[in-house]
């Protein structure tokens, strides 16, 4: 279901490879945008919802295993129309600012050109099942394939570093009071592709953008998280008129 206009609110969209910051920069211009006054609702896909959240762990976790490529991409639009229903549109309907890192967009990246699935089968599946619901605005974040996947590759393993820790830890004390124990998903799944899997994704997001000019804002992500906020900041005040006063 699409939201009414007049009080619509307005829909942004994160994307880019992993490793990209999207996470990072979405936090960023969501402290701003509240300080200027925004009301801002931060998502992500897949996930988003508890039903969402749960479908995420199957296909992010790497010990899933013999995911077809159309099971993978048929999942990942359940967990968005879930998400569209429960969270996206009611918070549109409200006015509110929606940043959500990802959307359909990564589909059809990732299973249409990345899985080679095509874009055809991506946009007619959007069109039935997300009512055609596209973003005022997407941020997609440009980095080297290599060097992005490498930054995914050390957060993850440093995370998992962590969370063995902490189990550790909980285990020697033989206590139950460390909640964050065992807490970290193993999110490594897509991360094990090689080089020529995310050279295709990231050319799948670049035909997207010469596709819609006016919607997706590509942003260059190879300097430092500050430069990388800024541009999203400009891109913003040029686009959307929604530039924070206090960037």
């Amino acid at each position: 279901m699409i939201p009414k206009m007049g009080r619509r609110g307005k829909f942004i969209t994160f994307e880019g490879l992993d490793g990209t910051g999207k996470s990072t920069q979405m936090r960023k211009l969501a402290a701003v945008l509240r300080a200027a006054g925004h009301k801002v609702v931060e998502t992500r896909e897949p996930g988003g919802t508890p039903t969402g959240e749960k479908i995420r762990r199957v296909l992010l976790d790497s010990s899933t295993e013999g995911l077809a490529p159309l099971a993978e991409m048929a999942l990942m639009f359940a967990s968005r129309a879930q998400h569209i229903e429960e969270v996206i549109v009611p918070a549109l309907e409200r006015g509110q600012i929606v940043l959500c890192d990802r959307f359909t967009d990564s589909t059809e990246a990732y299973q249409g050109s990345g899985r080679k699935l095509g874009s055809a089968v991506v946009i007619e599946l959007h069109r039935l099942l997300c009512g055609g619901l596209q973003p005022d605005l997407t941020i997609l974040l440009e980095s080297d394939p290599a060097m992005s996947l490498g930054r995914a590759r050390r957060r993850n393993q440093a995370a998992a570093h962590r969370a063995n820790l902490s189990k550790a830890g909980l285990s020697k004390s033989g206590s139950g009071s460390n909640k964050s124990a065992g807490k970290h998903p193993d999110e490594n799944r897509f991360e094990q592709q090689n080089r020529a899997f995310f050279v295709r994704v990231r050319e799948g997001y670049r035909a997207i953008a010469a596709r819609e000019p006016q919607r997706v804002a590509a942003v260059d992500a190879s300097g430092s998280p500050g430069q990388t906020h800024r541009r999203i900041v400009e891109v913003l005040g040029r686009r959307m008129r929604l530039a924070p006063r206090n960037a």
